[in-house]
């Protein structure tokens, strides 16, 4: 039973604002207590009367999270989700740009709403990862994610060179401009616009994707989601400036011999979809996939 729907806009999104107190009524209307996040508070003007949370406590505060932006603020919530340890839906509306995550409209926001209030919505889990970096024997961070994983060299730094392991297996030295390991979630993101293929988001697997390869046989990979992905900096000559980032949310600096690990997480990420269209539409929409063009 969903009795707690809490709302988070992109910080700074007037366009969203309008709409907040409208839906905070809409929900107390049907018995659900809405809970903005605190920034969205702020941006809805909501007065005493109105609950609110911070960014990091709200999935403890919430059995439903309704994002009203693009998919990095999605991302954001998805990890501070998994980060909590709760099992709690998103459900998506886009105000960003191309919007796979938030696919669900402005229009189709209220009877997307009442579907996840009833339980008749339709929910899709998505894989996450867990992505940690090694430093000699201290762990510097661990961060839980939805789309990827990027290690890429910094601007100034010269060709980068990576060891990467699957398994119990070394599988290649990558030279290049970095690597990208993507969720099927994530293949739609900076994997595609790197060269990688799409992948359904119910195939348990994770593709590995080269940036600007120096070798233009270093092609991607698709390999099953059990394996874990160990990512080693090797030392090169010259300058030498490498990071990770996750999820395009956070990220830190490399060193050589440096060890970054990827597997899939314990938990999946639950995604409210549109009753509307299939993820073929999705694509077919969003991206021109597999549309002719017609030239006048």
């Amino acid at each position: 039973m969903i009795k707690r729907v809490g709302i988070v806009a992109k910080s700074g999104l007037v366009a969203a604002g309008d709409h907040l107190i409208e839906i905070g009524a809409w929900l107390k209307r049907r018995g659900a207590e809405p809970v903005f996040e605190t920034e969205t508070g702020t941006l809805a003007k909501a007065g005493p009367e109105w609950k609110t949370a911070a960014k990091e406590a709200l999935p403890e505060s919430a059995d439903l999270i309704l994002v009203l932006a693009g998919d990095g603020t999605l991302l954001g919530m998805a990890d501070r989700i998994a980060q909590s340890g709760r099992d709690v839906p998103i459900l998506g509306v886009n105000f960003g740009g191309l919007g796979f995550l938030t696919e669900i409209t402005l229009p189709e926001l209220y009877p997307s709403l009442a579907s996840a209030l009833d339980g008749t919505a339709p929910i899709e889990e998505r894989l996450m990862l867990r992505s940690s970096v090694q430093r000699a024997s201290r762990v510097l961070t661990e961060r839980l994610l939805l789309n990827d994983v990027v290690i890429t060299r910094g601007p100034l730094s010269r060709i980068v060179d990576l060891s990467v392991s699957v398994g119990h297996h070394f599988v290649a030295r990558f030279n290049g401009d970095g690597l990208i390991i993507a969720t099927p979630t994530g293949s739609t993101a900076y994997n595609l616009s790197a060269g990688g293929p799409i992948v359904h988001p119910a195939v348990d697997a994770l593709v590995m994707t080269p940036i600007a390869p120096h070798i233009l046989t270093n092609r991607p990979v698709v390999f099953p989601a059990s394996e874990e992905v160990r990512v080693q900096p090797l030392p090169r000559d010259g300058a030498y400036e490498m990071y990770v980032t996750f999820d395009g949310q956070t990220g830190l600096r490399l060193e050589p011999d440096d060890v970054v690990s990827i597997c899939r997480a314990p938990h999946k990420m639950r995604l409210v979809r549109a009753s509307t269209r299939t993820y073929f539409e999705v694509l077919r929409h969003k991206l021109g996939w597999a549309e002719r063009i017609v030239h006048g």
